[in-house]
């Protein structure tokens, strides 16, 4: 691969390794400033990445499946999309900021505006593209969307269907895909297209584009301030989410119990992998 000038991650963003028991997930863009940093450097360049927001669904689904794991290993940036994720960051001694991957949207598009890339968005129907195609195209000015993807029913992330998405995002000459394909597809897709394409930012947005086409219904803003979101996202779905939700009580004991380790210093971090 063609070696580009992109900033190396920090010593402190390398260390911001500290969930998980027989894996690790590091949390290498600690901040705002950080991921505005890293993509816009990526932009300017033309280099590619991938772009994964952690939390504690995905930290149950990682330890239940081998091929998440493999998938956000593969990943180039990280951040902490989930309170829970920052306050055990603060209790290990090693704090990251809060970005949920439905707020990064719109500052992301505008990075990409002023550098004047593509954007394609994969995932939902059909209605909630072009909704949400709409909302950003008005809300951001020189915002340039190129393709809306809806896969299939049966979208395999890693199978002749990913392939066949790929061959389009490749035809309309897309800078940057926003996925809203649900964990873990769209980060299996993620790692599996950074491969393929790259030249191409992947995004793992989650329901952020639902919000914007008025699909699902977002939080207030004070209950995101209280750090309730969740409970109110419960009580919207309480079939499907609930049991979710009860998963990801479950693992805090274990997960608090590894942050205080890694603040006093008996659990070893190691050095992160090379990203490029």
């Amino acid at each position: 691969m063609m070696h580009v000038d992109i900033p190396e991650l920090t010593k402190e963003e390398a260390l911001m390794r500290f969930w998980g028991e027989a894996f690790d997930v590091t949390v290498n863009v600690p901040d705002w400033v950080a991921l505005e940093r890293h993509i816009s450097s990526r932009l300017r360049v033309g280099e590619g990445f991938s772009l994964a927001t952690i939390n504690l669904d995905h930290l149950v689904k990682l330890r239940q499946d081998q091929r998440f794991r493999d998938a956000y290993a593969a990943q180039d940036l990280v951040v902490a999309d989930g309170n829970p994720i920052v306050w055990m960051s603060k209790l290990a001694g090693r704090p990251v900021s809060l970005i949920p991957g439905s707020d990064a949207i719109l500052p992301l598009v505008r990075i990409a505006a002023a550098h004047r890339k593509t954007l394609a968005l994969v995932g939902s129907t059909d209605e909630t593209l072009a909704a949400a195609k709409a909302y950003l195209e008005r809300e951001v000015p020189g915002t340039q969307i190129v393709a809306a993807i809806a896969p299939p029913m049966g979208f395999d992330p890693m199978g002749a269907s990913a392939d066949a998405v790929l061959d389009a995002l490749a035809k309309a000459k897309a800078d940057i895909a926003f996925l809203a394909l649900g964990a873990p597809k769209q980060e299996l897709f993620a790692a599996y297209g950074r491969n393929k394409l790259r030249n191409v930012g992947f995004i793992s947005i989650g329901a952020g584009l639902d919000f914007f086409s008025g699909a699902q219904v977002r939080a207030p803003a004070w209950v995101r301030a209280i750090a309730m979101e969740w409970l109110w996202r419960a009580l919207s779905q309480p079939a499907r989410l609930i049991p979710r939700y009860a998963k990801c009580f479950a693992i805090l004991p274990s997960e608090i119990a590894h942050a205080l380790k890694l603040r006093y210093g008996s659990v070893s971090t190691r050095p992160a992998p090379e990203g490029e």
